[in-house]
């Protein structure tokens, strides 16, 4: 018996911000140059992104107005990791709690106090006890729910959150899985001039999103998504191209221009991998949830695949307006997926891919159920 996904509530901070407006703030705390000021600039122009949110204010305003960076010239003294970690934990719980009772409002029926799992999701933030259990307070969950963390895996953990919640509904019919990512990766600008800082300063913003997997699919009229298959690849050539590491100025990302041409040669094999024991073919496949790690991504796919930019139009439109969510964001695209599902895809197979350090390559097939 399949497991079900549906009940996908998603959040985000108060504070949405452009990209002219951040790439001004990063221009500024960066002191660069004119000509510097121009090539960033046109980073951000080029990004296929328009808006991000995040938990802090600051990159909406002028340096003076600072609250969490220091109002000096170059933001010295830079805040250090337990800066960014108490922010962290002061304002994961809220977007979480948020998340989760948007899922509950999608899910008649389900009282929080009837979930038997809770699977937490993060790479942008620790502390214990943890967010699982200020959650498990927060919700009246049953102090005996069964926790579980997923932490530090990068933009494709929430996949893994949900192969392990399809595990446990498939061994126990009964079992009521929610799934929680937080993910504040504004938290982590890096003040560099490195390539890979600059990029990653131009893509990542804040969100969380939570689902619910059950052994059936939710009463009334709501599509939801049958859990059909996972596979892992890995490109262990891609290790030094995408990593994740915990500096003394917050965690830093290494995301090189070779990402979106490792991910182009490696996607079709990962496709055919996942289906290979399944009756379905990659021909048969019409609805795609990709995770957009960022515009040459989301190409690079399109190219190795053969889509079209429409086939992708979920994923586009996720990064449009709310840029790259770590691990929260695949779950963003499936939600947008779901919004647009009808009674005529019925049965239809879609396909979700994420990536992250290692270089890490998930992939899923589920099956909408309208």
């Amino acid at each position: 018996m399949p497991s079900y996904l549906g009940a996908i509530g998603t959040a985000t901070p108060a504070h949405r911000l452009a990209q002219p407006v951040i790439a001004d703030f990063m221009a500024g705390a960066l002191q660069l140059d004119a000509d510097g000021t121009r090539k960033l600039r046109a980073l951000y122009r080029v990004s296929g992104i328009e808006h991000r949110y995040s938990v802090l204010a600051d990159y909406g305003r002028a340096n003076g107005d600072y609250e969490f960076f220091p109002n000096t010239p170059g933001l010295e003294p830079f805040p250090t990791v337990s800066q960014r970690m108490a922010a962290y934990r002061r304002e994961a719980l809220p977007l979480a709690l948020a998340a989760v009772r948007e899922s509950l409002r999608q899910a008649p029926g389900i009282e929080a106090g009837s979930l038997t799992h809770l699977i937490t999701v993060s790479c942008t933030g620790l502390y214990a006890p943890g967010l699982d259990i200020e959650l498990v307070a927060a919700l009246g969950l049953p102090l005996h729910v069964r926790r579980t963390c997923v932490n530090f895996m990068g933009c494709y953990a929430a996949v893994n959150a949900l192969r392990l919640a399809d595990s446990i509904v498939r061994a126990d019919s009964a079992a009521r899985v929610l799934v929680v990512s937080v993910e504040l990766c504004t938290l982590h600008f890096q003040k560099s001039h490195e390539e890979d800082h600059l990029v990653s300063n131009a893509l990542f913003g804040d969100g969380a999103a939570a689902a619910l997997v059950l052994g059936q699919p939710l009463p009334g009229p709501t599509p939801c998504l049958a859990l059909q298959a996972f596979h892992c690849g890995l490109a262990p050539e891609g290790t030094k191209d995408m990593a994740w590491h915990i500096g003394d100025f917050g965690f830093e990302m290494t995301l090189s221009g070779y990402v979106p041409a490792l991910i182009e040669r490696g996607i079709g094999q990962l496709t055919a991998e996942l289906l290979k024991d399944l009756p379905v073919r990659r021909e048969d496949i019409r609805h795609f949830a990709l995770h957009p790690g960022g515009r040459k991504i989301l190409e690079a796919i399109e190219k190795a695949l053969n889509l079209s930019r429409d086939d992708n139009r979920h994923a586009y439109r996720v990064l449009r307006e709310f840029g790259n969510m770590s691990s929260a964001t695949v779950l963003f695209v499936l939600r947008e997926l779901l919004s647009t599902a009808s009674s005529a895809d019925n049965g239809a197979p879609v396909l979700s891919c994420a990536f992250g350090p290692g270089l890490t390559m998930e992939a899923m097939l589920l099956k909408i159920c309208a």
